[in-house]
C-alpha cells in the first residue's frame, strides 16, 4: 500500500527565507522517502539589519508577513499537512524578533520557533548525510549561513561534535568578524580533525550548491581544494556588478559569494581537506525529517 503526505519546513535565515514542500512517501515493506516537491526563495537579508542596528526593520517586517502570508497559501494549495518554521542567527539576536514572531503569527496564522546555534546544528546533523558519506571516512560537515556557520565532525559515520560559530556571509560583508573568532574557529578545527588520517570536507548552503552547478561537476563527485580557490580568485578580479552581468550571479548572491568561499577554503585549509563534498542538503531538509520522525514539535495546517 502506497502513502503519500506532504510535510513543509521554512528555513527563516540571516540572508535570505526558504519554504521547501517535500512528499513523504511511505510504501510497506520499503524504507520511508523524502521527495522534494517545491522551493521557494526569498532574499529578505535581516542580518543586514539585526548585525547593524540589532532589530528588524519596518520594511522588512513588512516583507517578512508578506512573504509567511504567501508561504501558508502554498502550503494550504500545496495541501501540506505539517509544518515547522525556524528562524536562526539574525531573528535570535534581533531585539524585536519577538515581536517579529508574533506579528507574523497574528497576520498569517504562521507559528515560528527561533533556535539557538546548537539546535540548528543538530537539525542540519539530522539529513540524509548518511547517503553521501563513506563510512570508513572521516568529514567536517560546514554549512554556511548569513550569520553563523555549523560545523561537525563526522568519523565512520557517527557523528562526534558539532558546534555553531559566529562566522557567517553577511556578518563577513558587514566587517564584524574579528580575528579573535577566526582564530577560535581554527583552533576548534584543528583540535577536532588532527586525530583522524585523512579529513574531507561535507559543505552545504546556498553558495556551494551555487559554486559546483557552475562547475559542471556530476553529481557524487567532489570540488577540489585547488578548484575552489582559484574560483574564489577568480570572483574577486569581478566587480559586483561585473558578478551579476558577466558571470549571471544573483544580486543578492554576487555579495555574499566570496565570504562564503572564504569560510569553505578555511576550513579545508585547517582540516587538511583535498576535496569538498556538495550533496545539496541544509536546515529545510533536516527540519522535514526531524518533523516525520517526531524528534521535533511540528503545527498542523
Amino acid at each position: 500500500m502506497l502513502k503519500i503526505e506532504k510535510y513543509a519546513a521554512i528555513d527563516i535565515g540571516s540572508n535570505a527565507v526558504r519554504l521547501l514542500i517535500s512528499n513523504i512517501i511511505e510504501q510497506e515493506g520499503r524504507p520511508v522517502q523524502f521527495k522534494k516537491n517545491s522551493l521557494v526563495r526569498v532574499p529578505i537579508r535581516l542580518g543586514a539589519d539585526v548585525f547593524i542596528q540589532d532589530k528588524i526593520s519596518k520594511e522588512n517586517m513588512e516583507r517578512m508577513v508578506d512573504t509567511m502570508t504567501a508561504f501558508k497559501l502554498l502550503m494550504k494549495s500545496h495541501r501540506v499537512i505539517k509544518y515547522k518554521a525556524c528562524a536562526t542567527s539574525a531573528m535570535r539576536e534581533s531585539k524585536n524578533g519577538k515581536d517579529v514572531v508574533d506579528l507574523i503569527f497574528k497576520t498569517s496564522g504562521i507559528r515560528i520557533d527561533i533556535i539557538g546555534g546548537n539546535e540548528e546544528a543538530a537539525i542540519i546533523a539530522a539529513t540524509d548525510l548518511h547517503k553521501f558519506i563513506d563510512r570508513n571516512k572521516t568529514y567536517l560537515y560546514v554549512d554556511v549561513g548569513g550569520g553563523s556557520t555549523e560545523f561537525t565532525v563526522i568519523h565512520r559515520g557517527e557523528q562526534i561534535i558539532s558546534r555553531s560559530f559566529k562566522i557567517g556571509t553577511v556578518r563577513l560583508l558587514n566587517e564584524m568578524v574579528d580575528m579573535a573568532s577566526w582564530d577560535a574557529l581554527e583552533s576548534w578545527i584543528k583540535t577536532h580533525t588532527m586525530g583522524y588520517h585523512k579529513i574531507e570536507v561535507i559543505g552545504s548552503g546556498g553558495n556551494i550548491n551555487k559554486i559546483f552547478k557552475i562547475s559542471g561537476k556530476t553529481i557524487g563527485k567532489p570540488l577540489s581544494y585547488f578548484y575552489l580557490t582559484s574560483y574564489y580568485n577568480k570572483l574577486q578580479e569581478y566587480s559586483y556588478e561585473e558578478r551579476i552581468t558577466e558571470l549571471g550571479l544573483n544580486q543578492d548572491r554576487a555579495d555574499v559569494i566570496i565570504p562564503a568561499m572564504r569560510i569553505y577554503l578555511s576550513s579545508m585549509k585547517w582540516s587538511g581537506a583535498k576535496n569538498i563534498y556538495v550533496p545539496k542538503i541544509g536546515l529545510a531538509d533536516g527540519i522535514i525529517k526531524s518533523i516525520y520522525y517526531d524528534t521535533v514539535s511540528s503545527n498542523t495546517q
